[in-house]
């Protein structure tokens, strides 16, 4: 287990700041077990597929305007941002929580090998898929999700490459979590200094260069 704390170099007002351009991200919507799935999609097909979920207060907007799918989608990155069941313009799903993720991935994306970023809320959708579908894991990026101890003993026994991200401050889930479910899962965990439980918006630019830094590893 590798854990590093990354100190802020700048002083940075918590939020989204001024949103990034966002030229060549189409909005698609498509039907998974009788309901209709918004995502956005941007980047080259060819790319290694980053898949995109959210926060409960959150959407795949939420990527667009922090610029995460432009920043990845420049790097040579397939990003698609899913609207999660019941939020922006997904319709609420009749399919369970812990088997979502695999019917709409079969749907969207049919036996392709992803990199998940999973924050908060979406842990509930993410963890039961890199229990049950490793195989279809290239790369696992938490951000301070749920459910870390109900799934920890059986993500022991899961090996796909992981970056555990966690606020320092998180006052929602205790940064120990970050260790836990790195030891679990045998990855690496990133704090990053002076961030709240959504670090990613406290932190966008040092969470985007280590998050490309990651999904560059073999």
């Amino acid at each position: 287990m590798k854990r590093f704390v990354l100190a802020a170099l700048l002083v940075t007002v918590g939020g989204m700041g001024t949103p990034a351009m966002a030229q060549g991200i189409d909005s698609h919507d498509v039907t998974v077990e009788g309901t209709r799935v918004r995502y956005l999609e941007a980047g080259p097909t060819g790319g290694q597929t980053v898949v995109l979920l959210h926060g409960m207060r959150f959407t795949s907007e939420t990527w667009r305007e922090l610029g995460t799918i432009e920043r990845l989608a420049e790097a040579g990155h397939h990003v698609v941002a899913l609207d999660l069941p019941g939020y922006g313009n997904s319709q609420r799903s009749p399919v369970a929580i812990e088997d979502y993720l695999a019917k709409a991935l079969e749907t969207l994306l049919p036996g392709e090998k992803v990199a998940i970023v999973s924050p908060s809320m979406s842990g509930g959708f993410s963890l039961p898929f890199v229990v049950r579908h490793a195989d279809r894991v290239a790369g696992f990026i938490p951000v301070a999700p749920v459910g870390v101890n109900q799934y920890r003993d059986r993500l022991r026994d899961v090996q796909v490459p992981t970056l555990v991200v966690w606020g320092e401050n998180d006052t929602v889930f205790p940064v120990a979590q970050a260790d836990v479910l790195t030891e679990a899962l045998d990855g690496k965990t990133l704090i990053l200094e002076g961030a709240s439980h959504p670090a990613y918006l406290d932190r966008p630019d040092d969470f985007h260069r280590e998050l490309l830094a990651f999904l560059k590893l073999p």
